[in-house]
């Protein structure tokens, strides 16, 4: 068959299967959830994913399985979403698992750890390895059925208020930063502070703290932190490619006749996949602004970099003895990352280094 007239008739069945999607959901009951945020509405792309996963959720049903959706403080602080779903105080969060580093270490793997996997090994983790089955087990002891639903890409490594020069001049700097992240930075001098995303800008611009991450040119653009903060560091080594997840209600999702399983998983799959586009569409665009508009874009110097690998490997251990489900875990994401490694080293990273080197 020629290329034209199989896209053609794929088309047409395309159309047709989307056509019959709303008289495939018309048997089944009218489902209506409620989705607590851990972010704010002005965060268009990490809020309006879930916008997208709501409208498309909506589309594959026939307008059946509806979902009010609600941003962090509206129902409960962006920190406390966990809880929600867990407890059954809304059916569904759209969350990151290292906002809840205190409750157990193992939450931050669903979303990133320092030096750890980059989005697309990650994926790959969930899909072909061990990921989905190893924290779905986790997951399972705190109520919830999690899936992925958005991924940043890799982050940048924040906006300092003075130059750094060598890894000395961590010592001291106050800088607003949690979780693992910032428990890997407390061991190399920094005194990380929890500051939530709204005081971030008038607290660098008092002094109060030295320093600040967030997530990457056009989220930090908008907030205009280049406006209280000369430099801005690379690469987010705590960020390589963090992961925003779906959190579900184990009862609620077993409730679900298994059609709106199969409609949810393509809605959050298709969400997830949307996220990093925007933000690979837009971070080129708010980078040139920043540096034009004077931003000191700066790499980490690589003794800094050291420093804070061997940190974050000695955290590893630590907690690994100490919590045998993050050893467990861990143990696997880290075999599989090393392959990954090594592997992206002689494909994609050997292509990326000429590609890079062109004009």
């Amino acid at each position: 068959m020629e290329r034209r007239s199989f896209l053609k008739h794929a088309g047409v069945g395309l159309a047709a299967a989307g056509a019959a999607v709303p008289a495939f959901a018309a048997d089944l009951p009218t489902i209506k959830w409620r989705m607590a945020s851990s972010f704010p509405k002005n965060l268009d792309t990490l809020f309006g994913t879930g916008e997208f996963l709501i409208k498309r959720l909506a589309e594959i049903t026939g307008g059946k399985f509806q979902i009010q959706h609600f941003a962090a403080g509206e129902i409960v602080p962006g920190a406390g979403v966990l809880d929600a779903v867990k407890d059954g105080t809304v059916e569904l969060g759209h969350t990151c698992g290292y906002y809840y580093y205190g409750k157990d270490p193992t939450f931050c793997i669903d979303t990133t750890i320092p030096f750890g996997m980059n989005n697309r090994q990650l994926d790959s983790w969930y899909r072909e390895g061990n990921g989905a089955k190893l924290m779905g087990e986790f997951f399972a002891k705190w109520n919830i059925v999690a899936f992925p639903c958005g991924n940043t890409g890799a982050q940048m490594g924040g906006w300092f208020r003075k130059e750094i020069k060598t890894a000395a001049d961590l010592n001291g700097l106050k800088m607003r930063i949690a979780g693992m992240a910032g428990a890997v930075l407390a061991k190399v001098g920094v005194v990380p502070q929890q500051i939530s995303g709204a005081d971030i800008y008038p607290s660098l611009e008092k002094g109060t703290i030295d320093a600040a991450e967030w997530v990457g040119p056009y989220d930090d653009y908008k907030l205009g932190f280049n406006k209280v903060a000369k430099y801005y560091y690379y690469p987010g080594w705590w960020e390589g490619g963090p992961q925003i997840s779906a959190y579900v209600n184990a009862q609620k999702w077993a409730e679900l006749p298994k059609e709106y399983q199969a409609a949810f998983r393509a809605a959050a799959a298709d969400a997830h996949t949307e996220m990093l586009a925007r933000y690979d569409a837009k971070n080129p665009a708010a980078l040139k602004q920043l540096v034009a508009a004077g931003v000191q874009l700066k790499p980490f110097p690589k003794d800094v970099m050291e420093v804070c690998y061997k940190a974050a490997t000695q955290m590893y251990a630590d907690i690994s003895a100490a919590n045998p489900q993050f050893k467990k875990v861990y143990a696997d994401y880290k075999k599989f990352m090393d392959d990954q490694n090594a592997w992206a080293r002689i494909a994609d990273g050997s292509y990326a280094n000429i590609m890079f080197s062109r004009k």
